[in-house]
């Protein structure tokens, strides 16, 4: 019997210096789990932050995109509404035609380069030399009679 508890005495001995090995290597692996999950937390966090802060960014840069496009969307249309820009349009408009009869009409395009050529020459008469200064002077009506007997005269 003294041999019985040696050897329970000593067989306990060992369960419990197992027990305690063990316990002391799981609360290590415990504690290492612990530190390996909060470093996950933290890079999780930075993460987030980062994301949250480029998602901020990109959401303020689209509403300046936005508003950037409804000005310009402004702009233009008051652009559009201007003075002379409707002209401007119908000029544009004018030009494509004349482009195109050039292209299909054969015996257009001489006819329209001297037509326009005439016209050139007399708006620069209109704006340079005597023509302003008589007109500037002279009533309106009073200054095409006498630029229409100039002409009549100079034709002669």
């Amino acid at each position: 019997m003294n041999d019985f508890l040696t050897g329970l005495i000593l067989g306990l001995a060992v369960a419990v210096v197992l027990a305690v090995v063990l316990a002391l290597r799981n609360s290590a692996e415990k504690k290492r789990a612990g530190q390996e999950i909060e470093k996950y937390k933290k890079m999780l966090q930075d993460r987030m932050e980062l994301e949250s802060e480029g998602l901020n960014k990109l959401k303020s840069e689209v509403e300046d995109l936005r508003k950037q496009n409804e000005n310009l969307r402004i702009s233009l249309n008051t652009l559009s509404q201007k003075p002379g820009r409707k002209e401007i349009q119908r000029l544009d408009v004018y030009q494509t035609a004349a482009e195109r009869l050039c292209m299909n009409s054969p015996g257009f395009a001489p006819v329209w380069q001297a037509a326009l050529k005439e016209s050139e020459e007399e708006f620069k008469k209109t704006f340079l030399g005597l023509m302003p200064y008589i007109r500037k002077h002279i009533s309106t009506k009073s200054s095409d009679a006498v630029l229409i007997d100039d002409d009549s005269q100079s034709s002669n």
